[in-house]
C-alpha cells in the first residue's frame, strides 16, 4: 500500500519546481524513495511549510514596484481596488465588502488592520524628490498631513466608493465639510438657493457667514418644487439642502431639485447625514456633491468628530482641496482610522437601527400624550412615497411632539433610563434631543415655529439596544408626562 505522505511530497516538489524553487529539488526527491508512512507524512508537512514560505517570499518580490522610492516595501502592497492604478473605485464589490476592504493599503509588514500613520510630515530621498513632490504629488505620495495622509486617503477612497463618486476629501468635522464644500466654490456676488429646514449650524453658515462676504442666499420650502423653480435663476451658482431635514425629517426630492438646478447650471450640494450612505445614493439621483458629518453614522460610536466631501476628482482636488488644506480643516490620521473601523459595521448598524426605529414609530403613533409622530417610514408621513422611492427606508431617526410643551418634554426626558440625553445622533446608544433648547435654540421663536420646531418636539436617534428595552424606556418616560 502506498505511504500516505508520498503523494503530497511529489505534488509539493512539482509545485516548487514550477514556482522557481528548482534549487530545493534535490533536497526532497530523496524522500520519494524508501520512506516509511510516518516519515513520509512528516516530510509532507514540512514541505507544506516550506512551500508556504517560498510563496510568501515570491509574492513580496512580485508586489514590489520597480523604481519605487522611500523605505523598502513601504506601501508596496497592492491597493485593494479593482479599477485602474489612478484609483478608480471597485464596481463589482457589494456594499458590505466595500465597507471592509475598499481603498486598503498595506505596508511591507502586511498588517491586517488599517495602519495609523501618525506623522505630520514625510521624508524625501533627496532635495530633488522634495521639489518634485511639491510641484505635483503622485498617487500615494504625501508631503504634509494637512495636505493628505495614507490613513486619511484610505478613508477618502472608501467613502468615495460607497457614495459612488470619483473622489472625496476628509475634514475635521461635519461643519468643516459643509463650509468647505460651499465656501471653496463661492465668491462675492454669487447666488445660492437653499432649503430653509436645516441644522442650526448650517443655517448660520448660510445666513451669517456667506452673506457677510457678499454671497446672496435665497431660502425656499424644500418640499415645494415650485419654490425651487422660482428661486433657481440663470447665474445661480449652487443649491444646498439636507436630503432629510434636521430635526423635522422633511425630505427634499433629490432627483427633481437636481434637474431644476442643472437647468440653470447650478452645482447641487446635498447634506446626506440623516439619510446615511447606506440608504441614500444621492449622486445617482442627481447630486453633484455630497457631504457628511462622519461623526454620526460613519463612526457610529460617539468617539470622534469628522466630515467628508464627496464629488468629482476635478471638484475635490481642484476646488475643495486647495481651500481646506490651506485653511486647516483636514482630518487627522487617528480620526480617519476610527472612521475606517466604524465603516466596517455601518451597514449592519444602520439597518438594525432603522428596523428598531420603524417598530418604535409604529408603537408611538396614536399615543394620547403625543400630538404627532414623524417618521418617513410611516404611511402617515406626507412624504412616505418619496421616502420609499428615494431611500427605501424610514431611516434611523424619528421625532415626536409631546403635548404640554417644554415642561412635559423635560419630564419625559428626565424619566428615561436607557436612552441618553445628548445632541449627537447616529450613535450605537439611543439619544433624545430637545431641539428648541439645544441644537436650534439660537433661532428666533417665529423661525422655529415656521420650521415646525415646537417646545414639545423630541428628536430621537435610535441606537442598537434591544428594541423591547427601548420601547419600555419610552413608555416609562411618557408615563411621567
Amino acid at each position: 500500500m502506498q505511504a500516505r505522505g508520498v503523494d503530497p511530497v511529489r505534488k509539493g516538489v512539482a509545485f516548487l519546481c514550477l514556482s522557481g524553487g528548482e534549487c530545493e529539488l534535490n533536497r526532497y526527491t530523496r524522500a520519494l524513495v524508501d520512506v516509511s508512512e510516518t516519515s513520509a507524512y512528516r516530510l509532507g508537512v514540512a514541505l507544506c511549510y516550506r512551500i508556504a514560505g517560498h510563496v510568501k517570499k515570491t509574492a513580496k518580490e512580485v508586489r514590489v514596484r520597480p523604481g519605487a522610492s522611500g523605505l523598502p516595501g513601504f506601501f508596496f502592497g497592492l491597493r485593494e481596488q479593482s479599477g485602474t492604478a489612478e484609483g478608480m473605485m471597485s464596481k463589482d464589490w457589494k456594499t458590505r465588502t466595500q465597507l471592509v476592504h475598499e481603498g486598503s493599503r498595506r505596508s511591507q509588514y502586511g498588517e491586517m488592520a488599517e495602519a495609523i500613520f501618525m506623522t505630520q510630515g514625510f521624508a524625501y530621498d533627496s532635495a530633488e524628490q522634495a521639489e518634485a513632490r511639491f510641484i505635483k504629488a503622485g498617487p500615494d505620495e504625501f508631503v504634509y498631513a494637512r495636505y493628505g495622509n495614507p490613513t486619511v486617503r484610505m478613508f477618502e477612497d472608501r467613502m468615495a466608493a460607497i457614495e459612488g463618486t470619483e473622489d472625496a476629501f476628509a475634514t475635521a468635522s461635519g461643519m468643516a465639510a459643509v463650509s468647505g464644500a460651499l465656501i471653496s466654490m463661492l465668491k462675492s456676488g454669487d447666488h445660492v438657493v437653499s432649503s430653509k429646514a436645516l441644522f442650526g449650524s448650517c443655517l448660520y453658515i448660510l445666513e451669517n457667514i456667506l452673506t457677510r462676504f457678499g454671497v446672496k442666499v435665497s431660502f425656499v420650502d424644500g418640499t415645494d418644487l415650485a419654490q425651487w423653480e422660482a428661486a433657481c435663476v440663470p447665474g445661480t451658482k449652487a443649491v444646498f439642502f439636507e436630503s432629510m431635514s434636521n430635526p423635522t425629517l422633511e425630505l427634499v426630492d433629490i432627483e427633481a431639485v437636481s434637474a431644476i438646478a442643472h437647468e440653470v447650471g447650478a452645482t447641487v450640494v446635498v447634506d446626506n447625514v440623516f439619510a446615511t450612505p447606506i440608504f441614500s445614493k444621492a449622486v445617482a439621483q442627481g447630486a453633484d456633491v455630497v457631504v457628511y458629518s462622519t461623526t454620526k453614522h460613519v463612526d457610529g460610536q460617539g468617539r470622534a468628530l469628522g466630515g467628508i466631501i464627496c464629488g468629482t476628482k476635478e471638484f475635490i482636488r481642484g476646488v475643495v482641496e486647495p481651500y481646506v488644506k490651506h485653511t486647516g480643516g483636514s482630518m487627522s490620521p487617528f480620526t480617519a482610522w476610527i472612521m475606517l473601523n466604524g465603516m466596517a459595521t455601518m451597514d449592519l448598524r444602520c439597518r438594525a437601527m432603522a428596523d428598531s426605529a420603524a417598530r418604535i414609530a409604529a408603537m408611538l403613533e396614536g399615543n394620547a400624550k403625543l400630538s404627532s409622530v414623524i417618521y418617513p417610514g410611516l404611511y402617515s408621513h406626507p412624504q412616505a412615497d418619496l421616502a420609499a422611492r428615494q431611500i427605501g427606508s424610514g431611516g434611523t431617526m424619528l421625532a415626536f411632539d409631546i403635548k404640554g410643551g417644554k415642561d412635559a418634554a423635560f419630564r419625559f426626558m428626565n424619566a428615561l433610563e436607557i436612552i441618553k440625553i445628548s445632541n449627537n445622533l447616529g450613535d450605537a446608544k439611543s439619544i433624545v434631543t430637545h431641539p428648541v433648547t439645544t441644537t436650534h435654540q439660537r433661532l428666533p421663536a417665529a423661525q422655529k415655529a415656521a420650521l415646525g420646531i415646537t417646545p414639545g418636539l423630541i428628536r430621537f436617534s435610535v441606537g442598537l439596544e434591544d428594541v423591547e428595552d427601548l420601547i419600555a424606556d419610552l413608555q416609562a418616560g411618557l408615563a411621567a408626562v
